[in-house]
């Protein structure tokens, strides 16, 4: 059971933190993994108490915990939300809350197409020079849709008997 919660330790600490390499976890972190595991339930154990736990097992001049201050706190929390169970007990439950959890991203802005967007990226509405700018599929030409091209095989433009002269002087 504590190789399940060191993954969700893990997990949890190198959320929101390029740096990190999971071994470490900070207070931010530590607060959301408690409330997204269900451990913080705002009646028993609240912000302030995760908050008190968190400063109580960390070093003194340090802003992160190991696993190891990790399961102590887990215990601390664990004999709070579960009284009256064994403090062994009461530490299993906190582990079966985060078994498998990861950290929840509700409330992250999404990319939305509303209104008018979609009607000014399709370019099969495409008009004039513009619509030359894409092929039959709505994929861009690049380069060759953006400029003229010009034709260096020696023929005047618009003749449409390219490349006949020598099969006409062979007859």
């Amino acid at each position: 059971m504590a190789s399940e919660a060191e993954r969700t330790f893990q997990r949890f600490a190198v959320f929101g933190e390029s740096s990190s390499s999971g071994t470490e976890m900070n207070n931010k972190n530590f607060s959301k993994l408690c409330k997204d595991c269900g451990i913080m339930d705002d009646k028993t154990v609240t912000s302030t108490d995760v908050d008190i736990v968190f400063s109580k097992v960390k070093a003194k001049n340090a802003r992160t915990i190991t696993f190891q201050q990790f399961q102590e706190a887990m215990k601390e929390l664990g004999q709070k939300q579960f009284k009256g169970k064994s403090p062994d007990e009461a530490l299993e439950n906190i582990y079966r809350l985060m078994e498998g959890k990861d950290p929840a991203t509700t409330g992250v802005t999404k990319a939305m197409t509303v209104g008018g967007v979609s009607r000014l990226t399709d370019a099969g509405k495409y008009t004039g020079t513009h619509k030359e700018r894409f092929d039959q599929s709505g994929k861009g030409k690049g380069i060759a849709g953006r400029e003229d091209m010009t034709d260096s095989s020696g023929y005047v433009s618009g003749y449409k008997g390219a490349g006949t002269y020598d099969k006409k002087g062979s007859n």
